[in-house]
């Protein structure tokens, strides 16, 4: 942010911008390059971007413009008035006459930063949003050594997480799949053991946390141990499982619920076919073939 003291912002190519006011600030100077419409919507979307390429490149950079984060609390506060929009739609509803939805977003942009109780509340993405890097790009990750998932499934529980752990393994039918969720889930005696069922029961629990009173506390995981064994006993219905579970994790999102399921599998080489219109993908630590050589 520039004051009296300093230049302003100088132009520059988006990937040699240090953070994301640096980028901002590029939006700034080119508007009409950057946002022909003038939309805080599709600034707000390409903030998400910003943000999911974070957690893709594992980079820890402060955050505040997810719609229940800092910047949205602070204009709550610096206007005074509690509202449930975005800070996208509360500032394009907001406008003053004689100025833009953008003008104005780069207004209070200038005055949340220049704000000294703001900085020092701020915190790193991690702790604000526990898990994000297995919901950032995928909602069902792949992982081969058992020692990472462990670890993995250790970290979720410690953020406050509850973890359910299937042996996928065990699973020779169908059916036995089916018994498997309903129990470790609590589905109710009229559950189906068909897919519909399950589609239906796991969107219950993972949106609205049904069947079962124990708390969630920061979300909900499914770590599935051996997946590759039940998906050569039931190939069909292990691919399914696995979009119905990415489809769910997607709508709890929208819901402000999390929800994903990290997968075990003893074939370092399994593939899966793209889940809730997303890929199942590897972990961090095992994404390159060799890691898992």
């Amino acid at each position: 942010m520039p004051t009296e003291d300093s230049p302003g912002p100088t132009a520059k190519h988006w990937q040699d911008c240090t953070d994301v006011y640096d980028f901002l600030d590029q939006i700034r100077l080119r508007p009409g390059m950057w946002l022909p419409s003038g939309s805080l919507h599709d600034l707000q979307s390409m903030l998400t971007g910003y943000r999911v390429a974070l957690g893709v490149h594992s980079i820890d950079e402060p955050w505040a413009f997810w719609p229940e984060d800092d910047f949205s609390r602070w204009l709550r506060e610096y206007r005074g008035i509690a509202s449930s929009l975005t800070w996208a739609a509360d500032i394009e509803r907001n406008t003053p006459d004689g100025s833009t939805p953008l003008e104005e977003f780069f207004r209070l942009l200038d005055a949340y930063r220049s704000d000294a109780s703001c900085a020092s509340g701020q915190t790193t993405e991690t702790t604000r949003l526990p898990g994000i890097e297995y919901m950032s790009n995928t909602f069902v990750t792949l992982f081969w050594r058992r020692r990472l998932l462990t670890q993995a499934v250790l970290r979720m529980e410690e953020l406050g997480f509850r973890v359910v752990r299937l042996a996928a393994g065990e699973w020779t039918t169908e059916q036995d799949m089916h018994r498997a969720f309903a129990t470790a889930l609590h589905f109710p005696d009229y559950y189906g053991d068909n897919l519909d069922a399950l589609n239906d029961c796991l969107g219950d629990v993972a949106c609205y946390g049904g069947y079962d009173d124990s708390p969630e506390g920061a979300g909900l995981v499914l770590s599935l141990t051996d997946y590759d064994r039940f998906a050569a006993a039931c190939p069909r219905a292990a691919q399914i499982v696995l979009d119905i579970i990415a489809d769910q994790a997607r709508h709890a999102a929208v819901l402000q619920r999390r929800f994903f399921s990290l997968v075990h599998s003893n074939d370092a080489n399994i593939k899966f076919e793209p889940v809730g219109a997303t890929p199942v993908m590897w972990n961090s630590d095992e994404w390159a073939e060799s890691n898992r050589g």
